[in-house]
């Protein structure tokens, strides 16, 4: 009996040695995280930890699986998130529409207000936040800052619009008779955003949703997910300075699971999403099933073309920040070239030369140009897409390869000798990778342009009055962004964003992009003491 009773101690003590032994293990793993050296000492000002909480409904949480978040650059892991559990979805959609109530009394131009709060916490983050966008997404540390500035100016922008959003009053036929329009906030905005711009989609969508009386449910990216906690700290320390329900801009961080939620769920009055065309088809057709409200921003085919005409000294370089700029990675990055035979082989020389200058290193260097792709996945995708460029035809004039070097950096890569419609050339790969064509026509270019599937952005090189409005006019670029003599690249926020066709078709950020998130009532009010009847009816 003794012995059976010593043999359990020693058992016993043997499996706490062993659970010590494995948090102490655990404790080194979570040291190698980035969070916790002292050169990434800064991440904590984003009030960020090892472990972070991945949803926030007014209060912090998350009791889903526990994710980390790498460095594109190195492939070393940054810290991590706790996502969200399907009952931690249900409750933050409750607790949104919940404070719903009480955002949709605050009047508009105090809804400003509190945005404009936003923009200004925001200001005072701009440079660590910037830094955590490229360290996490992988672009340049410029960009990066330049993604939080673009949040920032949203805001701005939206303090102006509270003021000014509204319908007009409309003449009556009949007498005593008043016809308005009245603009309501439709209630609960889903925003899902992409890894590619982890702050600036949100902040497009949020400032104006937020000025139009709604509330917000956040899922970024499931490879962005400590931007999305630090984005989302910021503005609940806005709203808790203002006594307002944290739930007004809520989060869940997730996979697709919780995307397919959003979709499905007809307590979210809109979603708006952005990434790809594939998944977009897909959301669209969960929202579409139960007749919801959708804002879609996908894919972008983009093309620049340069005429015989054009000042080359405008082309060449808009064409290399187009096709290089975030490694690829843009929804609007300049894909396809298009170059006038007379122009062509220069063109080329003149880009093959720059490509070999663009100064590649770490995203936060401030001398780096270019930076990683965002995922392993992505090199491979930036290889097959090379193996089929060659199989189809196409010469390799620059790139083509993966770097050696730690992280997920690939070439710059030119290819040439491409027929317009192969196959390759009409698949839109996140990579950067641009594919040379050359036309004899404006004819032939305008065709190839509205050829592809997606309509996102498009830009001509060209001196010529006319043709400009031909490309500006109805048989010219069927695109949401129509160019000329800059690149297909860097909206600005004031002009309404967002593409055709397979792009999606809805728009964001300035021009009337509000009423996405509004819904409109034609009302008519009889202030007589008469029932007359619109069309001369009589009904006695």
């Amino acid at each position: 009996m003794q012995r059976a009773l010593t043999l359990t101690a020693t058992r016993r003590l043997a499996v706490r040695r062993h659970a010590v032994a494995l948090r102490f293990r655990a404790a080194a793993a979570m040291s190698t995280l980035l969070v916790s050296r002292p050169q990434y000492a800064w991440l904590k000002e984003l009030g960020l930890e090892e472990e972070n909480d991945g949803v926030y409904d007014g209060r912090w949480g998350g009791g889903g699986e526990v994710v980390t978040s790498y460095c594109p650059a190195n492939n070393e892991p940054i810290a991590r998130v706790r996502q969200a559990t399907m009952a931690e979805y249900e409750q933050t959609v409750q607790k949104a529409r919940e404070a719903w109530k009480i955002w949709a009394d605050v009047p508009a131009p105090k809804r400003g207000e509190i945005v404009r709060q936003i923009g200004d916490a925001l200001r005072k983050k701009i440079k660590v936040l910037g830094s955590l966008v490229s360290l996490e997404m992988g672009k340049i540390y410029v960009e990066g800052v330049g993604e939080v500035q673009e949040y920032v100016d949203v805001c701005d922008y939206a303090v102006g619009l509270s003021r000014m959003i509204g319908g007009p009053v409309l003449p009556s036929e009949r007498p005593g008779h008043a016809l308005i329009e009245q603009w309501n906030p439709v209630g609960l905005v889903g925003i899902i955003t992409a890894f590619n711009f982890p702050v600036a989609v949100y902040g497009w969508n949020n400032a104006i949703a937020l000025i139009c009386g709604n509330v917000c449910l956040w899922k970024g990216a499931p490879t962005t997910p400590l931007t999305s906690v630090a984005v989302t700290k910021i503005v609940a320390n806005v709203l808790g300075q203002n006594n307002l329900p944290g739930a007004i801009c809520s989060m869940t961080c997730g996979g697709a699971d919780i995307g397919s939620a959003i979709a499905k769920d007809e307590r979210v009055d809109l979603v708006s999403f952005t990434g790809s065309t594939h998944v977009g088809k897909q959301v669209s057709l969960m929202v579409q099933e139960r007749f919801g409200r959708q804002l879609l921003e996908l894919g972008g085919n983009n093309a620049i073309v340069v005429f015989e005409d054009a000042d080359l000294n405008l082309a060449v370089p808009s064409t290399v920040f187009a096709a290089v700029g975030t490694a690829g990675q843009r929804c609007t990055t300049t894909r396809r070239l298009m170059l006038h035979e007379g122009v062509h082989d220069a063109v080329v020389e003149r880009l093959a030369k720059a490509y070999k200058q663009v100064r590649i290193g770490d995203p936060w260097d401030p001398s780096t140009l270019y930076g990683p792709l965002h995922t392993k996945q992505a090199v491979e995708q930036y290889l097959a897409a090379v193996e089929q460029a060659k199989q189809q035809g196409g010469t390799i004039i620059c790139g083509g390869k993966v770097m050696d070097r730690p992280g997920n950096y690939v070439e710059p890569t030119i290819i040439t000798g491409l027929a317009h419609n192969a196959a390759i050339v009409h698949t839109e790969t996140f990579v950067p990778i641009l594919y040379v064509l050359k036309f004899k026509t404006e004819e032939e270019a305008f065709s190839w342009n509205n050829e592809v599937k997606q309509g996102l952005s498009s830009s001509i090189f060209t001196k010529d009055l006319g043709r400009i409005f031909r490309w500006l006019g109805p048989k010219g670029s069927d695109c949401g962004i129509v160019n000329v003599n800059i690149p297909t690249s860097g909206a600005e926020i004031g002009g309404a964003f967002g593409g055709e066709k397979h792009t999606g078709g809805g728009r964001e950020s300035g021009s009337d992009s509000w009423k996405q998130y509004m819904r409109r009532s034609t009302c008519t009010i009889n202030y007589s003491k008469d029932l007359p009847l619109a069309q001369g009816i009589k009904f006695e």
